[in-house]
């Protein structure tokens, strides 16, 4: 008999817009490895760029907040194992779960630590470095209730690991790192891809409702491309993203080379037309799918030292990490006119990929570590005191305040 496994999603997978919906369907994928029967629910509602579950026989639910026909639905449902989708699915559901399926076992997926990339963006707001009494926040609090109330949390980077373990004293038995799984690049596929001759121009990607990708536009406009420009007056900017806003498209200018494309229906394709991947974040959490993407494609980028974190390890980059303006276009000047050492970037990237984000490796760690789990979770349980004391204060205080808002919501 297969098992099963609910996804509660905080948005339905877009992975044509976001490293978040490429994620959720490589988790899909390695549950799937093992024959798992996969429903995907959510309470947000669907785009046009939303995936086609179906397609890849998961089935899609739609569920309500607040509402009590989720407990029908969980019920009937019976799932083995239960994936939070961030910490806001887990504040929301987990008690409900927890009330009609006891014995599932709880997965939270943090995508990247919130409260990290929240810390980090006041931080730079307030132009101050950023320290404990930025990541020790609100979110935080939240965040990390929600990890230690969940069986197990899936972490993306190395880098959050260590703040986990570190920082916030996390039992590191409630942590599984678990960072993209990506095909092995071989040896045919990457001498298919384009050389330094066949591209040219400069590519800059990302969601624009993700506040870090709106800010790396306004500083590339501002304090970068200006520099580059002036040294390489032929060279075009191509800005590709989803959810293109006004504001967004009022950056685009012709005569400067700052064009901005919107949304990209295939990253490969642009990326692989493009000579430089240019990510200068300034703030942020998690990997970068924007920097994975350019080293499976062949694109050597240059990105600041927030947008390299947890992506290289000891390996050499695809390219330069800069935070300063100057040596940042410094960088980017030198990788798109210096033929000599393009080649070389590129196979870094391929390292990078094939040693550190090997798919079959990874999977099966995580299916091994899930599978152990399962099978003493009683003990696992026990053992974590503390995410039981919260499950219990959680569950009394948020399914008091669900159940109001249900009961205001019927009137």
């Amino acid at each position: 008999m297969a098992n099963n496994l609910l996804i509660i999603g905080f948005v339905w997978p877009e992975p044509k817009s976001s490293a978040a919906g490429t994620r959720i369907l490589q988790l899909i994928e390695a549950f799937q490895s093992k024959a798992y029967h996969i429903t995907f629910a959510s309470p947000c509602a669907k785009t046009d760029n939303a995936f086609n579950l179906e397609s890849i026989q998961v089935s899609a639910v739609e569920i309500e907040l607040n509402n009590s026909s989720f407990d029908d639905f969980i019920k009937e449902l019976q799932p083995d194992i239960v994936l939070f989708d961030r910490f806001m699915m887990e504040e929301q559901f987990a008690w409900r779960v927890a009330e009609q399926c006891p014995n599932a076992l709880r997965i939270l997926d943090t995508e990247d630590l919130h409260c990290l990339r929240k810390g980090r963006q006041q931080a730079f707001k307030d132009e101050k470095p950023f320290d404990t009494s930025y990541l020790f926040n609100t979110i935080a609090q939240r965040e990390i209730a929600s990890i230690y109330r969940s069986d197990i949390s899936l972490i993306i980077s190395e880098a959050e690991m260590e703040i986990l373990e570190n920082e916030f004293r996390v039992d590191t038995a409630l942590l599984h790192y678990l960072p993209f799984m990506m095909d092995e690049l071989s040896s045919e596929a990457i001498n298919k891809l384009p050389k330094f001759q066949d591209r040219k121009h400069f590519i800059s990607i990302g969601n624009f409702l993700h506040a870090p990708n709106y800010n790396a536009v306004l500083y590339l406009k501002a304090s970068i491309w200006p520099l580059i420009r002036q040294q390489i007056p032929e060279a075009e900017l191509h800005v590709y993203g989803a959810y293109v806003s006004q504001k967004v498209n009022q950056l685009h200018n012709e005569n400067d080379g700052f064009l901005v494309k919107g949304f990209a229906e295939d990253v490969n394709q642009v990326m692989q037309c493009s000579k430089i991947c240019l990510a200068p974040i300034q703030f942020g959490a998690g990997l970068k799918g924007k920097l994975m993407d350019a080293m499976v494609n062949g694109t050597p980028a240059v990105t600041t030292s927030i947008g390299a974190e947890g992506m290289y390890g000891d390996l050499t980059p695809n390219g330069f990490v800069a935070d300063e303006p100057l040596l940042f276009a410094k960088q980017a000047i030198a990788l798109y006119t210096t033929e000599g050492d393009y080649d070389s970037h590129q196979q870094n990237g391929y390292k990078v990929i094939n040693k550190r984000f090997n798919k079959p490796q990874f999977q099966n760690q995580f299916i091994c570590k899930i599978e152990g789990i399962k099978e003493t979770l009683e003990v696992h349980r026990r053992n974590n005191f503390i995410g039981t004391m919260l499950q219990h204060h959680m569950m009394q205080s948020t399914k008091f305040m669900s159940r109001w808002i249900e009961e205001k919501n019927k009137k």
